[in-house]
């Protein structure tokens, strides 16, 4: 997991940068607040914060309230990382917007702790988040499912007709036939679509689509 880290104290954000990448994280540091903010902008943000309290050219403070007017479905964690120790900045920084803080000079075990307990719930979030999308799949699926089979019924209908009134030789006969397995093959996909119980995509050109085969319950 990658944790941003904005420190402008040299000494300080070296310690950081050595303790995290020795648990293993991956480390992007900044040295003001501007440089944080410009960072947790972007859409490969790390989802794990420590801000210190007083930087220049924007403190720990501002880029909480900025970062909490963001709207997303997946939010940065922000541990704060300040001197002041009494209960009114504790909560001026929690009202901010930061969802913990940790006092200077750290110890790397409450460290490492709350570093933990920010990586649950980071992690809790993106399961939500993909089950809101999961969702959102469903809804979608039903809704092209139930617009697409009336009018696949009516030209199935209406060619199994012509197919009936056209001899085996008239060359319309294979034209219509063609059709008459198309329009099945639609079916069969909605039919899968219909049954989809997971959320799975494969690669495509433009990106990635969802991979009916795999996401039906026919699958499981």
């Amino acid at each position: 997991m990658r944790i941003l880290i904005a420190e402008d104290d040299s000494t300080s954000r070296r310690i950081l940068e050595a303790v995290l990448a020795k648990w293993g994280y991956d480390v992007v540091s900044v040295v003001d607040g501007a440089e944080a903010w410009e960072k947790l902008q972007s859409v490969d943000a790390p989802r794990l914060a420590i801000l210190d309290w007083m930087m220049p050219e924007m403190d720990g403070i501002e880029v909480c309230r900025r970062l909490r007017q963001m709207e997303t479905t997946t939010p940065t964690h922000v541990i704060l990382l300040t001197a002041r120790g009494d209960k009114k900045d504790i909560i001026e920084g929690l009202d901010a917007g930061a969802d913990d803080y940790i006092a200077k000079p750290f110890d790397n075990d409450e460290l490492r702790a709350r570093i933990n307990v920010g990586r649950r719930i980071v992690e809790l979030q993106a399961a939500l988040a993909e089950k809101e999308k999961f969702q959102g799949v469903l809804e979608m699926a039903g809704a092209v499912c139930h617009e697409m089979n009336q009018p696949m019924q009516v030209v199935s209908g209406v060619s199994e007709l012509l197919m009936m009134d056209i001899q085996d030789d008239n060359p319309l006969y294979e034209n219509i036939k063609t059709v008459q397995e198309q329009i099945d093959k639609m079916g069969a996909i909605t039919n899968k679509l219909m049954g989809v119980t997971q959320y799975k995509t494969k690669d495509y050109l433009k990106g990635k689509i969802i991979d009916i085969d795999k996401a039906t319950k026919l699958n499981d």
